[in-house]
């Protein structure tokens, strides 16, 4: 909200007669904006301008022909400024002043915003010492007007005298950031209350006593409905009103006051009625329109939903398509405006209107907002209604704005009024009035609570310690007790609320989740793999890139709304496809030799599609509840691993070593350990691995993930490196480790043994190894397969397995009798349970 530091003074110094000399510093007013909690994105003072700027006046004008464009050659009266007392000779291309107007003049030697020098010079054939300004430059406004400024003739202005106190050039303009939940501070009216609580001063609200804004309101009181207007319920407008001005002066200007605080506000003088609802919105909030009466057809407004397929040209000189959401006023001919955002074409004020509807309403909020949003069209009124209007200001507005325009442009307020709609009742909220002091940890008296409370705008009743608070019409944000605390620091002042570090509680320490998920990753990290975040979104299509049937449980994806990318639409169901995405890209810029782990969540559907919308008047049944926890998806934790190329490279003690299935699988082991798990791996099939180079990973018979090479044909579709090896493995779905005691650790050497055993090709070497450790008894520690041997001499499709077997006790030294009686029921137990025999 722009703001000029003089309108907020001047309204401050009329409501308090005792302090009509006050005045603050910039720096003090932006410290005082601050200290009520509004930010401002800073101020600037407006652009200096040095030497002779005088008021003139013109005497006579010739115009000259024989040129591109129109030129005037000016005799100005600027007194005695000029050192000589004879008229200024000064050429201007100007068209909307006249002979006699009053003007300012920079004369030579003058140096105006931006550094521009006034020099006397020959052009268009005359001699032209001096420029005739205008608004922009001044520096009153970035946007050039439609000509020069031409001061009021009812004022008796002093021929060369400075025109600076006129112009009022020794202004500062500041940027106040005005938060969503505070509306009423886009305006002069608001922004006023606030000063007064930062400073202290007595404020008398100017929609309740314009005169402190300089404004005698004489309109005579309503004696009748002006015009019948229908307000359709699906609109949930809150109240709508009309006035009539007759008689205005066709193509009547504002005067200079009111342009100049309007373009201090960022806004561009259009004409009389324009700016007085421009002007009467910067000063109360209360966005406006006017209609020109010859433009209106039949005797009834009506405000409704856009019809679909509705067109309207905006003032913008836009035509747009109108939405059946959007609200729209309308007469016999068709839409005429866009409520709450911008009016139509079809019946703005031109320099022909000589009679004027002026328009007040108080629209729904979400409505504008949605309709600005669809439109891509952000108005100064929108941002008004989007943030909340106070509704009491509707007949304030009318009655405000229809004696402005009756004393600028010559009319006559007609005595008619339409108004349709009350000022809804507030709502009360109750608070302990010792709830301030206790949130802030200070001394707060309860007189000061009730003051800064009515300061706000509130109605307080008390009741012993409890305060019923009715909050004003202007502030809709104010619902609950925390909202009126809010206030009361704030205007007390947050900094000098006591900052008092708290002390920190005892830690609890990392759950028994997180100390797994740190666990696992750090195992992963000290085995040579490096950690990347995959991204939780992927392709829509990845998995028709696998093959995966329809009804594969990872097609069960979640949509993204708004996704960031529009070919990583959906939410991944495996960490897979993007793991296997740095694989690629890798790859693809010279790094062949890669060994990846990340681990992150994974979203799964829920099983139902859509969340049901339960009432939240009370709370939600069982099933209600049942059914929303359905609907939610579920997202796990998974850990992956990728590798490609080698994981060891080749140097002086041996040949490089292909990363393969088997570091895969290990890898999936090296996380069962971390997570304190026992790992069961069996062969499987499933895609996008090898059917032939594909683990399955178990734990307590049930499936958590798998390992293994993937498929080449999907490799080849993905641009992958040949003979790439993934593994993935479910961590939430790892039972936690029960708690144990500390082992037990023998003294005692251990004693070692092989045994070799010839099975068929099609006997799981993982079998034979749990069949060995269950039969071998208490004494075995270990076994591990180190070797597989195949020769004709096993005979057809057999193979050797051969492992080394680790005895130890805990209260003696084993002797080689007791480990070979160990070994030969291990073998005895490996041959009942597999065919296994032992190779001599």
């Amino acid at each position: 909200m722009l703001i000029a530091k003089n309108w907020v003074t001047r309204l401050l110094r009329s409501a308090d007669g005792t302090r009509s000399d006050w005045s603050v510093t910039d720096t003090e007013l932006d410290s005082g904006f601050v200290r009520v909690g509004f930010e401002t994105e800073g101020f600037s003072a407006i652009p200096e301008t040095t030497g002779p700027l005088v008021i003139g006046r013109v005497e006579s004008i010739e115009e000259l022909t024989g040129f591109k464009k129109p030129i005037r050659h000016c005799h100005v009266n600027v007194g005695d400024a000029n050192g000589t007392g004879e008229l200024q000779s000064i050429v201007c291309g100007a068209r909307n002043f006249s002979e006699g107007d009053h003007v300012v003049v920079s004369l030579p030697g003058c140096v105006l915003p931006g550094n521009f020098e006034i020099a006397a010079r020959e052009t268009y054939g005359r001699m032209s010492a001096g420029m005739i300004c205008s608004a922009a430059e001044l520096g009153l406004t970035t946007q050039q007007n439609k000509g020069i400024i031409t001061l009021p003739d009812d004022v008796d202005h002093e021929l060369g005298s400075d025109a600076r106190a006129v112009m009022g050039l020794d202004d500062t303009v500041f940027d106040v950031n005005v938060t969503p939940d505070r509306g009423y501070a886009l305006s002069a009216r608001g922004l006023a209350r606030e000063i007064a609580s930062a400073f202290g001063l007595t404020f008398k609200d100017p929609a309740h006593e314009p005169g402190v804004a300089g404004i005698d309101v004489s309109v005579p009181t309503p004696d009748g409905e002006l015009l019948t207007v229908d307000v359709r319920p699906e609109t949930k407008a809150v109240r709508f009103g009309l006035r009539r001005v007759t008689g205005t002066a066709a193509g009547a200007e504002s005067p200079l006051w009111m342009q100049r605080e309007l373009m201090l506000c960022g806004q561009r003088p259009v004409n009389a009625a324009t700016d007085v609802t421009n002007y009467v919105m910067m000063l109360f909030g209360q966005p406006m329109h006017a209609f020109d009466v010859a433009r209106i057809t039949g005797d009834t407004l009506v405000v409704r939903r856009a019809e679909k397929g509705e067109k309207l040209d905006t003032l913008d000189d836009v035509t747009r398509t109108l939405d059946p959401e959007d609200v729209v006023i309308a007469d016999g001919s068709g839409v005429l405006s866009l409520a709450g955002v911008m009016g139509g074409a079809s019946s703005e004020i031109s320099d022909d209107t000589s009679d004027v509807y002026l328009e007040a309403a108080n629209w729904d909020p979400i409505t504008v907002a949605r309709t600005s949003r669809r439109h891509r069209l952000s108005s100064e009124a929108s941002r008004r209604f989007e943030r909340g209007v106070d509704p009491a200001l509707v007949e304030i507005a009318l009655d405000v704005a229809a004696h402005l325009l009756a004393r600028i442009a010559g009319g006559t307020v007609d005595s008619r009024r339409t108004l349709v709609g009350d000022v809804p009742a507030m709502p009360t909220v109750r608070m302990d009035v010792n709830r301030p002091a206790r949130i802030a940890g200070m001394d707060i008296s309860h007189d000061t609570v009730i003051s800064r409370l009515e300061e706000v705008g509130c109605v307080v009743d008390r009741d012993g310690d409890v305060l019923t608070v009715t909050p004003p019409t202007w502030r809709p944000d104010i619902t609950m007790d925390a909202d009126l605390v809010e206030e009361v620091l704030r205007l007390e002042g947050l900094e000098d609320i006591p900052s008092v570090v708290p002390t920190a509680p005892a830690g609890r320490g990392l759950t028994p989740a997180q100390r797994r998920r740190r666990a696992i990753g750090h195992a992963l990290a000290y085995n040579g793999y490096t950690e990347i975040l995959p991204s939780p979104f992927t392709e829509a299509d990845v998995f028709d890139v696998w093959g995966l049937d329809a009804d594969d449980p990872r097609r069960r994806t979640v949509a993204v709304l708004n996704p960031l990318e529009a070919d990583r639409s959906v939410l991944g169901t495996t960490l897979l496809p993007n793991m296997l995405d740095a694989v690629r890209r890798n790859a693809a810029r010279g790094q062949r030799d890669v060994s990846l782990y990340g681990v992150e969540q994974v979203t799964v559907a829920g099983e139902i599609d859509r969340s049901p919308m339960p009432d939240v008047r009370s709370r939600p049944s069982d099933q209600a509840v049942g059914e929303l926890l359905a609907s939610l998806p579920a997202q796990p934790l998974h850990v992956a691993t990728v590798g490609a190329g080698d994981i060891e490279a080749a140097g002086p003690l041996g040949s490089a070593r292909a990363y393969t299935w088997a570091d895969s699988v290990e890898s999936a082991r090296v996380v069962a350990r971390a997570a304190d798990v026992e790992l069961e791996v069996s062969a499987a099939e499933q895609l996008p691995w090898h059917p032939g180079r594909c683990a399955a990973l178990s734990v307590d018979g049930t499936v958590v993930g798998y390992a293994g090479e993937l498929h080449p044909q999907i490799l080849e579709r993905a641009g992958l490196p040949a003979r790439t090896c993934a593994m993935e493995l479910d961590v939430t779905a790892l039972p936690f480790a029960p708690s144990t005691p500390a082992p037990v650790l023998s003294p005692f050497p251990a004693l070692m043994q092989d045994i070799a055993l010839v099975v068929d090709e099609d006997v799981p070497a993982e079998d034979v190894r749990r069949t060995l450790l269950s039969a071998a008894g208490e004494l075995i520690e270990s076994v591990e397969l180190f070797d597989v041997y195949r020769s004709e001499s096993l005979g057809e499709n057999r193979k050797s397995l051969a492992f080394a077997l680790r005895f130890r006790a805990t209260d003696r030294t084993l002797t080689d009798d007791e480990c070979s009686a160990a070994r030969l029921a291990a073998a005895d137990a490996a041959g009942r349970e597999h065919g296994a025999t032992i190779r001599a």
